[in-house]
Formats: C-alpha cells, structure tokens, sequence
C-alpha cells in the first residue's frame, strides 16, 4: 500500500485537544461498512489510507466493522490513528468489550477509547466503577486516550465542564443549533477535542462541500464522514486534491434555506431505535418523505419502498423506540406524519 506524501496534500490539519493527535480534517467514519462485503470494505478503507484519510472511528456495536479495519490495517499500526467505542454498563463488560475490540482491531493499544452513546457523564467514585476502568485501561497501555460521545446536548455539556475527558464526539452539522455550536466551541477553550458525527445529518445533507466548509470553519473539529461506498469516498477524498472549501456569502444563504426546509424534529437515520416491535423499519420510513425531496424520487416511490412505508399503519403505540431514540424524538408521531406526507406525495396531492 503506497503511502501518501503529507507535504502534497492541502488539506487543513487540526490537533485533537490535549491528546496531540494531528489528522487532516478529514476523517473516516466506519460504521457504514458493517454494511458492506469484507473485500469491498478493505478496499475502501486501503483507499482512503491511500488518499490521505488517516484517522478512523468505529465502535465495537458496529458487528464486523472492527475486524475489517483490522485486516485493512494490519501491519501499518503506526500509520493511522484509531478510535473506537464501548456501551458497557459494568466494568466487566468494559473489559470484555476492550478485548475484543483490541483482538479484531489487531493491535494492542487504541488512540482513543469512548463510552458510547453515555447517558451520563462518568465520574470518579459515582458507583459505577466505569471511568475508573478507563483509567486502569489507560495505565496499562491499552489506549491512549479517554474520549466519550453522547447525543443529548445537557449530557455533553456536562462532560465538557467535569475536565474529566480528552475527546467528545457529538453530532453537529449545518443544520445545528447555537447551542450545540456551542459546545463546539467549549471544547476548544477546555482543551478538548471535538469529534464531530452526523456532520450530513444522516444523509438528509446531499452536499458535501457545503457540509466541509461548515465544520472547516471550526479548528478544533474533526468530522468523521460516514462512508460505506467507494463513490462517497471520492467525494472526501477529492478534498485532498483542492483548496479545501471555505464559507462564502453563498454557502451561507443555501445553509438559511436548508435550515428552513430541514431543521427541528428529523431523523438522523442511527438505527438505535431498531429493532421494531412489528417489524417497521423505521430509520427508513421517519425519513422517507424528505429523502422523496432530496434525491430522486423514483427510487423513494417505488413498490418496495411504499410496502415499507405501509407498514407503519402496523404501530401498536408500545413507545418502544421512542426511549432508544438518542435524540429524543417522539418516533410513533413522526412515523405517521411521514406516512401522510408520503400518500400525498404518491396521490399528486404534494409537488416534488
């Protein structure tokens, strides 16, 4: 695998906090390639290596995803930098889940190692023993770095303000608030890296220069682009072979009426409130009659995809998703306002 020269690439670098991990601001996401066949999964992954991609994310939830990054990576340890994730309650598991990160991943150590999707910030002596576990881990050289990633913005702040974490990773895009901008910004005052996910919002954002130039405009932050194709990869990569894109007076007014389509109660498409009780796929269905909006819309119309929608007439109501939903979303509710928009859209009754 050649090696790319550092010196050629334009792109920006930024540091990670107090950790000193320098990357490019131009990161790979890897839980879209759970989704994919193990050889094209390394394929992609050898790719973004190649084309100077050099910090990757993945979390031990992600089924096969640490495995591919280890065969992807195996033998090139010092090359790259990999962060990964554990939603252990107990020590014990955070120990199992370590082990079995660190076995899939081939290495034996981790850049940075997060509580993932944590309700609450771990402390020192609340009872649970976890953030000690993360400091005996960092003791015995097993990872490097104690990062964490949440979803709810009081939880974030909270673990900003304890000082106790060298990394938050949290999902900011365009389409966030001032208040999760916010947190952006606090990190970079605290000494903390931020790890930006969801920076496309789930895919609901469809340009990606726009989505660049937006995180580009924060030093302290590092978007992790979720990739799952070797197309999308070529989009991140080509970022390397031109200016990277700054915000202009154009950009910004397309972000005002993006913000004015998109923003408020949207699914970001996680997964995390799956599976359904009667089998509805809802990360699809939530967003089925914005993605109509978004992309071309024979595909979001065809028979297939109106089966799936279908299926949320099946809703019993048990509220099951809603208390999985990171985001708080009020699921049963915005299931069946797509459903509504959906059938005036396929009845002529909505233009698209």
């Amino acid at each position: 695998m050649k090696e790319r020269k550092e010196d050629t690439a334009r792109m920006k670098q930024i540091t990670l906090g107090s950790t000193g991990i320098t990357v490019p601001q131009n990161a790979f996401g890897a839980l879209p390639i759970q989704r994919t066949d193990k050889e094209t999964a390394i394929r992609i992954l050898r790719k973004a290596f190649d084309g100077g991609m050099r910090f990757f994310d993945t979390a031990r939830v992600y089924s096969d995803s640490e495995e591919k990054l280890g065969e992807a990576f195996e033998g090139m340890r010092d090359k790259i930098f990999i962060s990964s994730k554990t939603q252990a309650k107990t020590p014990e598991k955070f120990w199992e889940d370590l082990e079995t990160s660190l076995k899939m991943l081939k290495t034996d150590y981790l850049d940075i190692y997060q509580f993932h999707m944590a309700q609450q910030c771990y402390a020192p002596g609340d009872g649970t023993g976890m953030y000690e576990a993360m400091l005996e881990a960092k003791k015995q050289g097993k990872i490097r770095h104690i990062g964490i990633t949440a979803h709810k913005i009081g939880v974030a702040e909270e673990i900003v303000e304890s000082g106790l974490y060298e990394t938050l990773q949290f999902p900011v895009s365009y389409l966030s608030s001032e208040r999760e901008e916010n947190l952006i910004r606090a990190c970079r005052k605290n000494n903390m890296g931020f790890i930006c996910m969801k920076a496309l919002a789930g895919g609901l954002i469809n340009n990606y220069k726009v989505a660049a130039a937006y995180v580009a405009q924060f030093d302290n932050a590092l978007p992790i682009w979720g990739i799952q194709r070797e197309n999308e990869l070529d989009q991140w990569l080509s970022l390397f072979e031109t200016d990277m894109p700054e915000m202009t007076d154009e950009y910004r007014a397309f972000i005002e009426e993006e913000r004015k389509e998109l923003s408020g109660e949207f699914c970001r498409g996680c997964g995390y409130c799956s599976p359904c009780t009667v089998d509805i796929e809802i990360h699809a269905c939530a967003r089925m009659s914005l993605m109509v909006r978004r992309a071309p819309s024979a595909f979001w119309l065809n028979e297939m995809n109106q089966a799936k929608m279908k299926k949320i007439e099946d809703c019993i109501d048990c509220g099951i998703c809603k208390t999985r939903c990171p985001y708080g979303l009020d699921i049963p509710n915005l299931l069946r306002r797509n459903y509504e928009d959906y059938q005036n859209i396929l009845a002529g009754k909505v233009q698209v």
